[in-house]
């Protein structure tokens, strides 16, 4: 299991990318919110929670998938 976590360079090598360009990480991240803002408004903030969690759950597991 030791091969399949995440390398520690490039854990630092991603922190320190969104430390230098927070507008690029708040550009990729816009979508997102907007839509999360539009479901928000039409059917409120549970069903907006739930697609957060969703969309976090997704994010994650096609990193796990890709990296395996």
């Amino acid at each position: 299991m030791a091969g399949k976590e995440i390398d520690k360079q490039r854990a630092n090598a991603a922190l320190a990318v969104i430390r230098q360009h927070p507008g690029m990480v708040f550009f990729l991240a816009v979508p997102v919110l907007a839509v999360l803002g539009a479901v928000w408004w039409i059917a409120g903030l549970g069903w907006a929670l739930v697609l957060a969690v969703v969309i976090v759950l997704a994010g994650g597991a096609a990193i796990v998938m890709r990296r395996s």
